[in-house]
């Protein structure tokens, strides 16, 4: 028999996936005052539920196959720290670009601070420009 352990954070991750993936209804697993730092964001940030649902939502319009898989995580009381893979198809305007239906994956981390079951921040780290060159927008 296998044993399941779960973490403190588990569901909170779990449903942060889920939005990401366009479960909207999931929305609640952030903080009113919650701060996405994500580099391909207008101005690097995304601050409280709303901006994160359009800036999803916007994403999911330009790559509708936009899939993050969790690699590794590391837990404490209040910060969970995962690595992650991001890939996605390039079908819509993102950002200002025109579509190139050219295909990204990319490898990245985030710091999440989580309290009372809501997340409050994340700061993801990656390199944008590795995208920009994958959809073919810089030279390679």
């Amino acid at each position: 028999m296998t044993e399941t352990t779960v973490t403190k954070h588990e569901q909170a991750m779990s449903d942060y996936l889920a939005l990401w993936h366009g479960e909207f209804s999931k929305i609640d697993v952030l903080s009113d005052s919650f701060v996405a730092y994500e580099p391909s964001a207008p101005g690097g940030e995304v601050r409280g539920p709303d901006a994160f649902e359009a800036y999803v939502r916007q994403l999911r319009t330009a790559f509708p196959d936009f899939t993050i898989t969790p690699e590794a995580a590391l837990e404490g009381e209040e910060i969970v720290m995962t690595e992650w893979t991001g890939t996605g198809t390039h079908e819509g305007e993102f950002n200002g670009l025109s579509p190139t239906g050219r295909t990204f994956e990319h490898r990245g981390m985030s710091k999440f601070v989580i309290e009372d079951g809501e997340i409050q921040e994340e700061r993801m780290y990656y390199d944008p420009r590795e995208i920009a060159e994958q959809l073919g927008f810089l030279e390679e």
